[in-house]
Order: structure tokens, then C-alpha cells, then sequence
């Protein structure tokens, strides 16, 4: 059995790459990527190949040592055929991405879910292990999530269970990247908290995260705590009313699933920790009293390396 494995972590603004031990799930070596600026499948395709070779050439490892190569795409996918069938977020549609992958680097590709990967990799190392039954969220550029019953991953009909991001949660409600309207994805995500506190500037409000922006610069995680942190009023009012929609959320996913415990992960998880505590403390007021008394909240236990770790155990999980 070969000891290594290649996971790759395909977000809206960013591509983690990392090698894997299979017999630990330790992380040897990591490359990222941006993908916030530059993004459609060319753009996509050339950073993943280009962190891929880095990565080898860094760790000196040698292909042959590796298994396979496992990604987590923020998007629909076709598992079977390793094709990322639709991504806004990435400007990416009917991506080949088993195809390409493969044909450079001459070893096996896998392609899951973001939030699919996410879930093995708590499930195998984090905090799912030992839980058979949980629903993983991860909030970010988007929002995300995977159902695990009795120890398995629930795909659904047509392989896209779990997209929580897109619950309608507003009739008439904002447009989504997806292009729908009123999807929780809109109300909830960083880039939805991003978008209202752009507007509100732009509108003439005054906030602290001014002092951390740049020109030509988005509005990270990071900056959201330390304007929390400073009581920041216009912040704090964009990520309540995020708060309110996420909690809504995850309160009809209890209610519907009635997991014994939701994985909460992604970036702005784990920097604005007022956004987790606030959230699942609402989400739990708004289930149903039953499923309520009984459900655990944690955050994702591997972090930023929830998807890779999982990503390398692709393999293992073949549709």
C-alpha cells in the first residue's frame, strides 16, 4: 500500500494542497493558492497544477510514492466522472477536472464535495469520529454542508444532497451566485456579510474595518473579528442579521434531519468566534424542543485542514 496521498481543498478563494499520510492523516506539506482574483477553469486548472508540482517538488516525494489524488470542489459535481458541473463562486462549469488531473500527473483522481471532504476528514481524525450520525456545515465564501446517517455519507437522488446554502430562506430575497433568490447562501456566508458592509459604506456609514482595508482589497474573516473585537456597530449589525439566517437554517436541518451533532467549520467560524456562539445558540432556541434538548454543537476539530485530510480518503469511497 502506497503511504501517501494528494488532498486538494477547491474553495471560492482559495486552493489548499496537501500531503497526506494515510496511516495518520497528518498533514507533511501544505501549498495554497489564491483563487479570490483569478478564477473560470483555465485560471483554476493551471494554479491546482501548479501547486500540485510544488508540492512534490518541496516535500521530494516522487509521484510513485503517491496513491491518488483526492479534490473537494466548491460546486456540483459529477463524482463518477470527476466533472465539477457547476461552481459560481469559481467561474467553473462542466470542468473536467479527473480528466486533466490524471493525464498530467498519471495517477488516480477523485473528486467530492467540498463540504463532502470536509466531513471524512472530521469523521476519520476530527469531531465526528466516533459519531454516526452528524451534519457538517462549513461557512465561507459560501455555505455548505454533508449529511452522515449511520456512519455514511448521504448523496441523494442526483449525488447533491446537503446544499443547505441553498435552502430558500426568502421568497423574494437577494440574488444568489447560483442565481436563484432568497438562498440562505446570500444572507449567510462571509461574502453575503461582505456585500452589506460594502453597501453601507458605500452609503456613507462609518466603521472601524476601514482602518484594515486596501485598495483593491476584500474584506476578510480576520478583519470582521478585529472590528468585533472594537465593538464596531455596523459590523456587529451585519453579522447578527448573518447570525439570524444561519441559525434559521441549521434550526430546519435539525429539525428535518435530527442529527446528534452539527459540525460547524470554514473561515469565519474560526476567526469570528461571536458568530459561532451566537448561532448555535439561536439555532438550538429555534428547533423543535426534542431535538433541541439533544443536540451537540463543536467546531470542526482539523480547521483549515478539514477538507485535504478528507480529500485523501476519496479513494476509500468510491460511488
Amino acid at each position: 500500500m502506497k503511504k501517501y496521498s494528494v488532498g486538494i481543498d477547491l474553495g471560492g478563494t482559495k486552493i489548499l494542497i496537501a500531503l497526506v499520510d494515510k496511516q495518520t492523516g497528518e498533514i507533511l506539506h501544505h501549498v495554497k493558492k489564491k483563487t479570490k482574483k483569478q478564477k473560470g477553469p483555465e485560471n483554476i486548472m493551471k494554479k491546482m497544477i501548479e501547486g500540485i508540482e510544488e508540492l512534490l517538488e518541496e516535500s521530494r516525494i516522487s509521484v510513485e510514492e503517491i496513491s491518488s489524488i483526492g479534490v473537494g470542489a466548491a460546486g456540483q459535481i459529477d463524482r463518477k466522472n470527476g466533472i465539477l458541473i457547476g461552481a459560481p463562486n469559481l467561474d467553473c462549469f462542466n470542468l473536467n477536472i479527473k480528466n486533466i488531473l490524471e493525464k498530467h500527473f498519471n495517477l488516480t483522481v477523485y473528486l467530492g464535495n467540498d463540504v463532502e471532504i470536509a466531513a471524512i476528514g472530521e469523521m476519520k481524525f476530527g469531531s465526528g469520529k466516533g459519531c454516526k450520525d452528524f451534519v457538517c456545515i462549513f461557512v465561507g465564501t459560501g455555505v455548505g454542508s454533508c449529511i452522515v446517517k449511520n456512519g455514511a455519507i448521504i448523496y441523494g437522488a442526483t449525488g447533491t444532497a446537503g446544499e443547505i446554502g441553498h435552502i430558500i430562506v426568502d421568497l423574494n430575497g437577494r440574488q444568489c451566485a447560483c442565481g436563484a433568490h432568497g438562498c440562505l447562501e446570500a444572507y449567510a456566508s462571509r461574502s453575503a456579510i461582505e456585500t452589506r458592509i460594502e453597501g453601507a459604506l458605500k452609503k456613507g456609514r462609518k466603521s472601524c474595518i476601514q482602518d484594515y482595508l486596501e485598495p483593491g482589497k476584500s474584506i476578510t474573516s480576520s478583519m470582521i473579528q478585529k472590528s468585533i473585537e472594537r465593538e464596531d456597530e455596523l459590523v456587529l449589525q451585519c453579522v447578527t442579521e448573518a447570525s439570524e439566517y444561519l441559525s434559521g437554517g441549521i434550526a430546519s436541518i435539525i429539525n428535518f434531519v435530527n442529527p446528534e451533532l452539527v459540525i460547524l467549520g470554514g473561515g469565519l467560524i474560526e476567526a469570528v468566534d461571536y458568530f459561532y456562539q451566537k448561532t448555535i445558540k439561536k439555532a438550538r432556541s429555534k428547533s423543535l424542543p426534542v431535538p433541541a434538548e439533544k443536540i451537540k454543537f463543536t467546531k470542526a476539530m482539523l480547521g483549515d485542514y478539514s477538507g485535504v485530510t478528507g480529500a485523501a480518503f476519496l479513494e476509500e469511497r468510491v460511488l
